[in-house]
């Protein structure tokens, strides 16, 4: 795995021991600190702002156009240890900050119609995202898993391949698959390789399904185009995980289910399995072992 690339942050004075020691305690930051109680000159202020993703800073220093120029694009937070901001260039800070005029290639991604689809477990999940994705236009599906399952795919006239033919073919890949001692692992590096560098993978499974350090390679590489993870491995993920760091890495808390209706639903079935199964009466949702 890549070294973790620590968020700068700069701070222009000694500040009161709480408010360092939280600073001290960021892992994902690294600090640095005009040491002294006296205002630091503009030439330190300047060296120090360099490249930075964060500025801490008092009533007396004026963070002006030069040094927000200084800082440059990593510049993501200032906070001031005050009340006032007039000391603060806030319109050239605007212009720096919020959404940009609207240019041709802004924010493009790669469309579901005319696409491939490959969807590795087709069960009962795999089938309603087939269903879903169908209206947009999707030319082809693809499918793979233990066996094939050609009642349920005749809906969405899906073919069954090996995974290494799906990962190959197909532009947009969604893991809706158990994790089993075959599946554990299954997207790695030769997995990757296979795929179409335009390709994004979903993974709504088990985040072992997906070997994260070599996703993080095929990300960084633009040996693929994007993923997108409702699971992954520790949930929640560190907050100084690799995988936060790219923007062609899309991850949400595993909130696949996140509705009122659906977790209503999961907490009967879980409440009626349970009573039948103290009942001696067929669990109507038994995993057989």
């Amino acid at each position: 795995m890549r070294p973790v690339r620590l968020m700068k942050v700069f701070v222009t004075r000694r500040i009161p021991p709480e408010g360092r020691a939280a600073l001290a305690k960021a892992a994902d930051c690294e600090v640095e600190q005009w040491d002294s109680d006296e205002p630091i000159p503009t030439k330190e202020l300047e060296r120090g702002v360099a490249g930075a993703h964060g500025l801490l800073c008092l009533l007396t220093d004026r963070v002006d156009k030069k040094i927000l120029d200084t800082a440059g694009a990593n510049l993501k937070v200032i906070s001031t240890l005050s009340v006032g901001v007039d000391h603060l260039a806030l319109d050239e800070i605007k212009k720096r900050g919020g959404w940009t005029s609207w240019k041709p290639l802004w924010m493009c991604g790669y469309g579901l119609s005319q696409s491939t689809v490959g969807i590795i477990g087709l069960g009962r999940i795999g089938q309603a995202i087939a269903r879903r994705l169908k209206p947009f236009g999707v030319q082809k599906f693809l499918y793979s898993g233990r066996q094939p399952r050609p009642q349920e795919a005749a809906e969405f006239q899906a073919e069954f391949v090996p995974t290494s033919q799906l990962a190959a073919e197909s532009d947009f890949i969604v893991l809706a698959c158990s994790l089993t001692p075959a599946t554990k692992g299954l997207c790695n590096k030769d997995f990757f390789q296979r795929m179409k560098k335009t390709a994004v993978l979903v993974n709504i499974s088990r985040g072992d399904v997906v070997n994260q350090d070599d996703l993080y390679q095929a990300l960084t590489s633009g040996q693929i185009a994007g993923a997108g993870l409702d699971v992954t491995t520790p949930e929640p993920l560190p907050t100084n995980h690799p995988l936060l760091t790219l923007k062609n890495c899309v991850i949400l808390p595993h909130i696949g289910s996140a509705t009122h209706g659906t977790r209503n639903t999961m907490s009967l079935l879980a409440a009626n399995n349970l009573l039948a199964g103290l009942r001696g009466e067929p669990m109507p949702s038994e995993l057989k072992l």
